[in-house]
């Protein structure tokens, strides 16, 4: 079996919870995803995340994609 890469992606959720001053439990109950499962994207642990997801938690936070994630 061949070793995963690592990717590049990072998530800077944290930074724009703490400028919308909104906690991930709140983000969580708006978008309708665990607090678990935003705590793995959060902690940069996801390895995939579906468009419906994404564009949920970029309404939620009124942000873009760009802001939520970026190649490093």
């Amino acid at each position: 079996m061949p070793v995963e890469e690592p990717h590049r992606v990072t998530c800077h959720l944290d930074d724009l919870l703490a400028s919308r001053g909104m906690t991930l439990a709140a983000l969580a109950e708006q978008v309708g995803v665990s607090v678990v499962n935003l705590s793995v994207l959060k902690n940069n642990r996801a390895k995939a995340i579906r468009f419906s997801t994404l564009t949920a938690i970029c309404e939620a936070l009124d942000c873009s994609v760009g802001e939520l994630l970026r190649v490093e």
